[in-house]
C-alpha cells in the first residue's frame, strides 16, 4: 500500500476537538459518541453494523500488518501527535474508531427473551465494569444492565477493559431498583451476589435454581449490593471462600456466578419457551 499524505496534523483541528469531547461523560452524552481505541476495539466496532461513524488512523497503521479493511465509513489519516491527542492511553496502536452510542433500552433487551443477565448496581470502577461486560459475553449472557449510579460503560477505560465485548451484547444503562421487577416479570430469577448469604453457588438447591433464567445482581466494590437491590432480589447467594481471603474482587465474583449459571443452564437445556434462549 502506498504512503498516504497527512490530512490532519494539528491537535486543534475541529475533528480532533470533536473526538476529544468523548473523553468526558458530559461530552459523550451531548454528542452520542464514544471512542474505541486500539486494534481489537476498532476491529469489533467495525464488525458491528452502524456502530462506527469515522476512523482516525496513522499512516503506519494503515500500511501495517494490523490494518483493518474499512470500506463504509470515513477514514481520516492523522499524524502521531494528533492520534496521541485523541487517544487516552500511551500506546493507542495507531487507530481510534469514533462510534455512536451503542447502548439500548430495557425493552430491547427484554424483547430478546433473555435467559442470563447481569445487573451492575452502583459498580463505579470502569475496569471492573468493562471486565464484567467481557465476562458476560464469554459466558454467553444475553445482556448487561447498569444502574444510574454505576460507571458509564462508554468511558475509555471501560471500553478498553471490555476488549470489544461491548459490541457483542445489549448494554442497558440508567436503571434503578425497579429494573429487577421488570426482569422478574419477564421470568428471570433475581439473585443478589452477597458474601454474607447463608447459601452459595455450591449449594445443590441453588445450582438447581441456576438452571432457569437468571439475573445476577452485583454491587459496589466497597459495599456490595445495595440493600434496596438485595431486598428486591429473590435470594441472596454467596460465592464460597475456601481460603483465608476476606473477599473477592467484584469482577472475579461475577465471573464465578455467571459461569455457574451458564453451566447449569447448559446441563439442563434452558428451553426456548419464553424463559430464555436455548443454551448450546
Amino acid at each position: 500500500m502506498s504512503a498516504r499524505p497527512l490530512i490532519i496534523d494539528e491537535p486543534s483541528h475541529p475533528r480532533v476537538r470533536a473526538a476529544r469531547r468523548c473523553h468526558t461523560a458530559t461530552g459523550r452524552a451531548q454528542t452520542g459518541r464514544f471512542l474505541a481505541e486500539g486494534v481489537q476495539a476498532a476491529r469489533e466496532a467495525l464488525a458491528t453494523p452502524g456502530a462506527v461513524l469515522e476512523v482516525l488512523a496513522t499512516p503506519d497503521w494503515l500500511d501495517g500488518p494490523t490494518a483493518l479493511p474499512v470500506t463504509d465509513v470515513p477514514v481520516h489519516v492523522v499524524s502521531d501527535r494528533v492520534l496521541d491527542a485523541v487517544a487516552e492511553t500511551d500506546s493507542p496502536q495507531g487507530v481510534v474508531a469514533v462510534c455512536r452510542d451503542v447502548t439500548v433500552g430495557m425493552d430491547v433487551l427484554l424483547a430478546r427473551r433473555p435467559g442470563l443477565v447481569v445487573v451492575l448496581a452502583e459498580v463505579r470502577d470502569p475496569g471492573n465494569a468493562g471486565t464484567i461486560i467481557r465476562t458476560a459475553d464469554a459466558a454467553g449472557a444475553d445482556g448487561v444492565v447498569l444502574t444510574s449510579a454505576s460507571v458509564d460503560p462508554l468511558g475509555g477505560k471501560c471500553v478498553r477493559a471490555s476488549v470489544g465485548s461491548l459490541f457483542h451484547l445489549p448494554i442497558v444503562t440508567g436503571q434503578d431498583v425497579d429494573v429487577l421487577a421488570r426482569l422478574q416479570d419477564a421470568g428471570l430469577t433475581a439473585l443478589a451476589a452477597d458474601g454474607t448469604a447463608t447459601r452459595s453457588i455450591a449449594d445443590p438447591a441453588v445450582r438447581a435454581r441456576l438452571a432457569g433464567a437468571t439475573a445476577w445482581v452485583v454491587g459496589n466494590e466497597a459495599h456490595g449490593v445495595p440493600a434496596s437491590y438485595a431486598d428486591a432480589a429473590d435470594e441472596r447467594v454467596a460465592v464460597p471462600l475456601y481460603g483465608r481471603a476476606e473477599s473477592l474482587n467484584v469482577s472475579i465474583a461475577t465471573a464465578l456466578c455467571l459461569y455457574a449459571s451458564a453451566q447449569a443452564q447448559r446441563e439442563a437445556g434452558l428451553p426456548d419457551d419464553g424463559a430464555g434462549p436455548v443454551r448450546h
